[in-house]
C-alpha cells in the first residue's frame, strides 16, 4: 500500500452491548457453518493494530453493513 493509501472494508459491524441487531444472528451463523466471525468496533481496532493499521473512520448505513476506513500506522 502507498503511504496515505487507504482500504475500505465493507462489513457487519457489531454493536457493543446486549443490543438487538440482525448483525447478532448473522454472527451465530457464520460461527456455526463457514468458521468465520462479525466484530465490534473494539474487535475491528484491535485486529487492525496487529496487523499494522489503524481505523481511520467507521460509516455505518441504512443496512446492517458498515464501512470501516482502514489506513497504514
Amino acid at each position: 500500500m502507498n503511504s496515505g493509501g487507504r482500504v475500505l472494508i465493507v462489513e457487519v459491524v457489531l454493536p457493543d452491548g446486549d443490543i438487538p441487531r440482525l448483525g447478532k444472528l448473522t454472527d451465530m451463523v457464520v460461527l456455526v457453518f463457514p468458521g468465520g466471525q462479525e466484530h465490534t468496533r473494539a474487535e475491528y481496532n484491535t485486529l487492525l493494530n496487529k496487523a499494522g493499521f489503524r481505523m481511520r473512520g467507521l460509516y455505518p448505513t441504512a443496512s446492517p453493513i458498515s464501512i470501516v476506513e482502514i489506513m497504514q500506522n
